[in-house]
């Protein structure tokens, strides 16, 4: 893979001093970018939406224990999977949304139907998948690692939220993933980047006023809603500069984080 008849040739990117909001994502809107929401359903009449959603699934279990994929268009009965899709289609209004839902009214799923629903959105060509979801079962941590990898290999970026408490989670957990708390602060295109990961970006994600179940809005509260925050940024850099690898994306959104020190001659 490294003979001089098979390297690839790659672009530059600008010092990590350079990189300005505008040539992250500038004035781009998410056109183009294949955004997976992983969750309870997308309820696409909801008025955050905006846009069709552009695919759906339902993953779940028959009776025999077989999976079952159901790619007719479904709501969303609870509104977690909708509160999510607005926040990024508020970011990014023209990404394509595709709907994967692996929880129940109750927000309750099996390990294994969320790691079916993961494993489509990957095979299925997604740019990025938001998990603002996970499990603390040890069980799942290998099968989620496998997952995880997967998709830092093909280029999926996989936003995921970090558990509202202070437990293990997977996949948040794993150096692949974008691993994301939530901050106090309003403000869409402030967060912040945490030198001691496994939680590594803090979004807004306390008292956000979100779409809901029914076509209402709620205020919530949790790191839920900071995950979208970053996949909708997310899906802005992936049109601004397709063919950029994850730990770019990572790199772009560290030197932009707001705690980032400004060079000392900068007059930010």
């Amino acid at each position: 893979m490294f003979a001089p008849d098979t390297l690839h040739p790659l672009q530059r990117t600008s010092r990590l001093e350079d990189i300005t909001p505008e040539w992250a994502f500038g004035a781009s809107t998410g056109k183009g970018v294949r955004v997976a929401v992983i969750d309870t359903g997308i309820d696409a009449s909801h008025s955050a939406i905006g846009k069709p959603v552009s695919g759906y699934v339902a993953v779940s279990e028959d009776a025999s224990g077989e999976l079952v994929y159901d790619t007719s268009p479904h709501s969303d009965p609870y509104g977690h999977g909708t509160a999510c899709a607005g926040i990024i289609r508020s970011l990014a209004p023209e990404c394509e949304l595709y709907s994967v839902k692996v929880l129940g009214a109750g927000l309750l799923g099996r390990g294994l139907v969320f790691a079916a629903g993961l494993r489509w959105a990957i095979d299925n060509k997604m740019h990025v998948c938001n998990l603002s979801l996970g499990t603390s079962k040890k069980d799942f941590f290998a099968l989620f690692h496998e997952l995880a990898d997967m998709a830092y290999f093909r280029q999926v970026v996989l936003v995921t939220a970090a558990n509202n408490r202070p437990v293990l989670s997977f996949p948040s957990m794993y150096a692949a993933v974008l691993s994301v708390a939530a901050h106090d602060g309003k403000n869409p295109y402030e967060w912040y980047y945490n030198p001691t990961p496994p939680v590594e970006f803090g979004a807004p994600g306390i008292d956000v006023r979100v779409a809901w179940a029914d076509g209402s809005w709620i205020t919530g509260t949790g790191n839920s809603y900071a995950a979208p925050h970053i996949t909708g940024l997310v899906a802005r850099i992936v049109e601004a500069h397709p063919g950029l690898t994850i730990f770019q994306i990572k790199t772009i959104l560290r030197a932009l984080a707001a705690n980032v020190a400004p060079e000392p001659n900068s007059m930010a």
